[in-house]
């Protein structure tokens, strides 16, 4: 079943009022989940990259949470992947100072050292996760896979030697 599926199944316990979506990855899950809920949605972005490369240490806001609309709200964080947990552990503490009630995180992958483990995860792993979107990228008039997911393969089939 798809993740997302499951996803939004274990969130309709939830009495959810407003899904948000991390940008950028964490939108393509957010956005379907929403509309399976039937369920307000809006876009945040929270990150440390600039143009898809690492640019700082600490993720920077970008895109925050539209004024008043999370207060006494049960608000659901949605994002593809936990890593370390960092970008999930500020967003939730932003969303209780802009009023949320109770607030959920929810992601589709998390790692085990992700730091808080989300509310909700479809599928835990220490593994290399290579999402559909983030395989190839276009550069220069052609496709080729991406250069984070190269280097990853490349430093695992190392390992493996």
């Amino acid at each position: 079943m798809d993740y997302s599926k499951q996803l939004a199944e274990l969130l309709s316990q939830e009495n959810v009022d407003i899904i948000i979506g991390i940008a950028r990855a964490g939108l393509l899950p957010a956005t379907t989940i929403a509309c399976m809920l039937r369920k307000e949605y809006y876009p945040i972005r929270l990150t440390r990259r600039l143009n898809d490369e690492v640019f700082t240490e600490t993720p920077q806001w970008k895109l925050r949470f539209p004024d008043k609309i999370l207060k006494d709200k049960i608000v659901t964080i949605i994002d593809e992947i936990s890593d370390t947990g960092k970008t999930l552990s500020i967003v939730t503490e932003e969303a209780y100072k802009f009023g949320a009630k109770q607030v959920i995180s929810a992601v589709l992958i998390s790692h085990s050292w992700s730091n808080p483990i989300p509310d909700y995860v479809i599928l835990k792993t220490d593994e290399l996760v290579i999402f559909p979107w983030d395989y190839k990228v276009y550069q220069k008039g052609e496709w080729r896979t991406h250069p984070e997911i190269e280097a990853a393969i490349s430093e695992q089939e190392t390992k493996l030697k």
